[in-house]
């Protein structure tokens, strides 16, 4: 396969809400150009990341780890995981071994998603915040461990900042690099991932609403990437449908926009940080 034009660098192919045309929606990414990374967020679905990227020789590839939601009980997502809304998702233990194990495979080019992510914090909120930041050394512990980057999840709520405890617990372990996913924080935060030597990634989002147009054009282009998060968050005009990784061609497209360059040098620059963040 030729280079590819673009790079989803943050997709979930092998999530239950593709089950029906999975095949069918790679197969039309690649076609266009587009390659991707798909994103474990629980054994499972971590799993199922390498045995997707396995059965592909380029342009298919896997990142492993626990998302934070699931570190307790906590929303299911039907997209996600499938089956009956009327239950929650169960709270997985960190299983360092199996992690590493897994994030070791070829195939494999970041631990996470991971982090914290205080939007649906419910109940014994101090003790969840704790067990998702310990959680999270354990990431931080394993990518150092293979020497593969972090893939950063952060999810703030209206009164708590996780990204300032995200950036306090890379500063305390020392960690250098790596990707901050669907990036929703201002430009002095930015200012503290990038003084980290992280890049961002953003998506859809940025397509219908203006509100993180500023922080998009204060990041150097050098340190963004481009995303979908797939099955969710479609850009505009696809609004109403389901994501899928060719429709990363939007956020491209919006990015090159908002830096005032043109289309061609926006993915291409993008791409070039993709293949040297997860050195494919």
């Amino acid at each position: 396969m030729k280079q590819p034009r673009l790079i989803d660098s943050h997709t979930h192919m092998q999530f239950a809400a593709f089950k029906d045309d999975m095949p069918e929606v790679i197969r039309r990414a690649l076609e266009h150009g587009v390659w991707m990374v798909n994103v474990g967020t629980q054994k499972d679905t971590s799993r199922q990341a390498i045995t997707l990227a396995e059965m592909y020789d380029e342009g298919v590839y896997a990142a492993v780890g626990l998302h934070p939601i699931h570190a307790d009980k906590s929303f299911h997502d039907t997209d996600e995981l499938g089956g009956d809304a009327g239950f929650e998702s169960r709270g997985e233990e960190f299983d360092v071994d199996y992690y590493t194990n897994l994030a070791q495979r070829k195939k494999v080019v970041a631990v996470g998603e991971c982090g914290l992510d205080y939007f649906r914090v419910e109940g014994d909120a101090e003790s969840i915040k704790i067990k998702q930041k310990e959680i999270f050394k354990k990431h931080i512990d394993v990518a150092r461990a293979i020497g593969k980057p972090l893939m950063i999840h952060c999810r703030p709520s209206k009164h708590n900042d996780a990204y300032e405890d995200i950036i306090a617990l890379l500063q305390e372990r020392h960690v250098a690099g790596g990707v901050v996913h669907f990036f929703v924080g201002s430009i002095d935060i930015a200012e503290k991932f990038l003084a980290l030597g992280f890049s961002f990634t953003f998506g859809g989002v940025i397509t219908f609403v203006h509100d993180y147009d500023k922080v998009v054009r204060y990041i150097p282009l050098d340190r963004i990437l481009t995303e979908t998060d797939a099955p969710y968050v479609t850009p505009a005009p696809y609004r109403g449908k389901r994501n899928e990784p060719s429709y990363v061609e939007e956020v491209a497209k919006k990015i090159a926009e908002l830096k005032g360059v043109s289309f061609e040098e926006a993915a291409r620059q993008t791409v070039l940080n993709a293949k040297k963040i997860f050195n494919i």
